[in-house]
């Protein structure tokens, strides 16, 4: 989106907020006021925190869906593929929520495995194909669409439907925790670890997108690039991650399809394999491992030492074998 773009979108935003059609703040669901990020938790290596409750949001992530709304607040952020070779993200928070967070889009059978190695999750989305409907429903999960909550949805007039969608979470039953969600998945961050391999960028490619990361000294983040355009906020400012770690894993047909006749494929997040972990500059080798549904990923080097995450948002992408 152009600078012109970008200020009539922040415009529209607060006419919106003078009108009290969004809540104000960085709010859980009870609406009291913001909740202090948690960048560095301690975590555990013994299993998912059950006490850290998260909120997951299923987001857009074709070109007419950006700039993204509240991406840059998410504590994870997954990249998955979709149909016709098309990519989607699923963004996890809970040390904090910000006001309004989309476009908001349908979500898929990945995301229902994805989503039970968090206990409990809340998860906003904007729909889905009837024959999914009852696995949502059957699902260890709270479900909160428009046909639950229509007051937590607004649509953006000047944004072409069905990338138009937004979620004011202060609407609907959920309360940030202040714990950064990859706690509840055991990892930890800590220090820069010794070795690695000086990386400049890492680009995941699925059959029509792909997503880079640029590092930058400057802003000690990897500086975020969807589809080779710059992944901006409705601000203006530079989407960016603290670690990110590609993830190989199996992508699979599904008994899901859309309209056009694209099957849905399956990424398949129970297993092991491969991943590369990047922060501050440098990719380290790594392996993951999810023994059950039930069970959060742990990503671990090669030798089976503990992988410990930078400052910062951490971006996780299923680059597909």
């Amino acid at each position: 989106m152009s600078a012109a773009g970008v200020k009539r979108w922040v415009t529209a935003l607060f006419a919106a907020l003078a009108l009290g059609v969004l809540a104000v703040g960085c709010t859980g669901g009870n609406g009291s006021g913001p909740s202090p990020r948690a960048s560095s938790p301690s975590g555990t290596d013994t299993g998912a925190a059950t006490d850290t409750k998260v909120l997951a949001v299923k987001i857009d992530n074709v070109a007419p869906a950006r700039p993204h709304t509240g991406l840059e607040r998410a504590d994870i952020v997954y990249v998955e593929q979709v149909e016709a070779g098309l990519s989607r993200i699923l963004a996890v928070y809970s040390s904090e929520v910000p006001p309004v967070i989309g476009p908001v889009r349908s979500a898929r059978e990945t995301d229902l495995e994805l989503l039970r190695q968090f206990d409990r999750p809340t998860l906003a989305f904007s729909g889905a194909q009837s024959g999914l409907l009852p696995l949502i429903g059957r699902a260890p999960l709270d479900a909160v669409p428009p046909s639950r909550t229509p007051e937590a949805y607004v649509r953006d007039p000047g944004r072409p439907a069905p990338h138009n969608l937004y979620l004011r979470p202060a609407r609907i039953p959920y309360t940030a925790s202040g714990v950064a969600a990859a706690e509840a998945l055991g990892l930890r961050f800590g220090a820069q670890p010794p070795g690695g391999t000086a990386t400049d960028s890492r680009t995941v490619r699925f059959p029509s997108a792909s997503v880079t990361f640029t590092w930058s000294a400057g802003a000690d983040r990897w500086l975020v690039a969807l589809d080779g355009a710059p992944a901006r906020t409705s601000e203006g400012g530079r989407l960016g991650a603290g670690t990110v770690i590609v993830q190989d894993v199996t992508v699979r047909p599904s008994s899901f399809g859309d309209r056009s006749g694209n099957n849905t494929p399956f990424t398949e997040t129970v297993g092991s394999g491969t991943a590369h972990v990047l922060r501050d500059g440098r990719a380290y080798e790594a392996r993951w491992t999810r023994t059950s549904a039930d069970s959060p990923t742990r990503f671990t080097t090669p030798d089976g030492g503990r992988t410990d995450l930078a400052d910062g948002p951490l971006w996780i992408v299923y680059e597909p074998r």
